[in-house]
């Protein structure tokens, strides 16, 4: 199936521009035809080599658009139940080797592996139903190395050393993770009364196993960019290049709640605030003054997406059951 969207006049947004951004919704006429379930547009992701956009739409399966929302296909001919919940848990390859996806579903099916180029989806074993977000050794062409979450579960870390055949109960207590290949990776602690300030635990032995790996306390799911992992973790913004051995504080980022999300090159990132999206150029060492989310949001929650297109310089922001709103901000 394709849809079409009006065409729309739009504004150059000058940088660090605060009021007045001028987003446009361009989801509008995919959702009113597809009618999706229950968290309507719940999940959107940019494949950053090209521009190209996808999208989640409860129940209704992904959608893919190669020209920035003007028009709209289904990809794959399996529609995959349920419905993306956390931002950042609907993901491309963040190193931009492959283009593969991966799909977790709060409520639907157990978590889906498909491709961005050539559609089609490998569906993971039940035990991955009804989770909030997977972290994958993305160095591994089978992703057999996997953590995942069960939701509303008390953080209840589930691993699988098999590409998702089967997952074993590691235990509670857990927050956001990532992989770093077979063997290594980070996962967040909860803060918990024996543990009141949470922090960082890291595995080396493919989840067998985690120890202590730093103080802080991640509010979001990790992102991967210029070969470096970032995370948000209670007002700053660090970084680790070894694998979550050391890491580096980057600046203070006022109520930061999503990202961040990568921009043209090494040094461009985006984040999403409590006040809208603020820009870096210098790696993170220095914010823009926040541009505003649209009004239509109703604010920034713990439901609300952001995305970037490098190749068209165009920002997205989504919430749960919201449009999709873009603000292009170039020539193209």
């Amino acid at each position: 199936m394709r849809y079409s969207l009006l065409s729309c006049a739009f504004v150059f947004l000058i940088p660090g521009a605060s009021p007045g951004a001028d987003w446009k919704p361009v989801t509008a006429e995919l959702v009113a035809k597809e009618k999706p379930g229950y968290g309507g547009l719940s999940g959107v992701v940019v494949d950053h080599a090209t521009g190209h956009l996808f999208v989640d739409l409860s129940d209704r399966g992904v959608f893919r658009s190669t020209d920035r929302g003007k028009t709209w296909e289904r990809l794959g001919k399996d529609v995959i139940k349920g419905r993306t919940e956390t931002p950042g848990s609907f993901q491309i390859d963040p190193a931009g080797k492959t283009k593969r996806l991966l799909l977790p579903s709060v409520y639907g099916g157990p978590i889906a592996v498909g491709s961005a180029a050539e559609g089609g989806w490998r569906v993971l074993d039940k035990a991955s139903v009804h989770v909030d977000w997977c972290a994958a050794d993305w160095t591994d062409p089978d992703l057999k190395f996997l953590l995942t979450l069960k939701h509303e579960s008390g953080g209840l870390l589930l691993v699988s050393r098999d590409g998702g055949k089967t997952f074993a109960e590691h235990g509670k207590g857990y927050g956001p993770a990532w992989a770093f290949d077979a063997d290594t990776a980070v996962v967040a602690a909860l803060k918990t009364r024996d543990r009141p300030k949470g922090g960082l635990l890291r595995t080396t032995d493919g989840g067998k196993t985690f120890s202590p790996a730093g103080d802080y306390a991640p509010v979001s799911l990790p992102r991967w960019h210029a070969g470096a992992l970032y995370w948000l973790a209670d007002g700053v913004l660090i970084k680790t290049a070894d694998k979550g051995g050391t890491w580096e504080k980057l600046s203070a980022v006022k109520d930061g709640r999503f990202g961040p999300v990568s921009g043209k090159d090494g040094k461009h990132l985006f984040v999403l605030t409590g006040a809208g999206v603020v820009e870096s150029t210098d790696g993170g060492a220095t914010w823009s003054a926040p541009i505003a989310v649209p009004k239509e949001l109703k604010g920034v929650s713990a439901l609300t997406w952001l995305e970037y297109d490098p190749v068209g310089d165009v920002v997205y922001v989504m919430k749960m059951g919201s449009e999709l709103y873009a603000l292009p901000r170039g020539s193209k």
